[in-house]
């Protein structure tokens, strides 16, 4: 009913920048948070940052200053600005989109991409 798909990952050397870009589609309703999770092997998916529909942001200690969160509602697209990355911010980066469907309106459900590898490395 909904689909959340991610891109926008690749190589990049350190000190540099990636965006990645996720866009949700289907039967939606409405949307409330908008997030970007991370995994690594072995690793617990940790939030990396946060914005729900007010447009207040929250993120983890460890990239606040260097990643920016930003989303299109018209579009339903959230979006992750990443500069100054470091070889610790490799992982797989997740989409995480809270929506309602037009089936069932009073009801939000967490809806996953499939990730999207984000690799530092010289």
């Amino acid at each position: 009913q909904v689909q959340v798909v991610e891109s926008g990952g690749g190589l990049v050397q350190p000190g540099g920048s990636l965006r990645l870009s996720c866009a949700a589609s289907g039967s939606i309703f409405s949307i409330n948070d908008m997030e970007w999770y991370r995994q690594g092997p072995g690793k617990q998916r940790e939030l990396v940052a946060a914005m729900p529909r007010d447009g207040s942001t929250n993120y983890a200690d460890s990239v606040k200053g260097r990643f920016t969160i930003s989303r299109d509602n018209a579009k339903k697209m959230v979006y992750l600005q990443m500069d100054s990355l470091k070889p610790e911010d490799t992982d797989v980066y997740y989409c995480n989109v809270v929506a309602a469907t037009t089936q069932s309106r009073g009801r939000y459900t967490k809806y996953w991409g499939q990730g999207t590898q984000v690799t530092v490395s010289s």
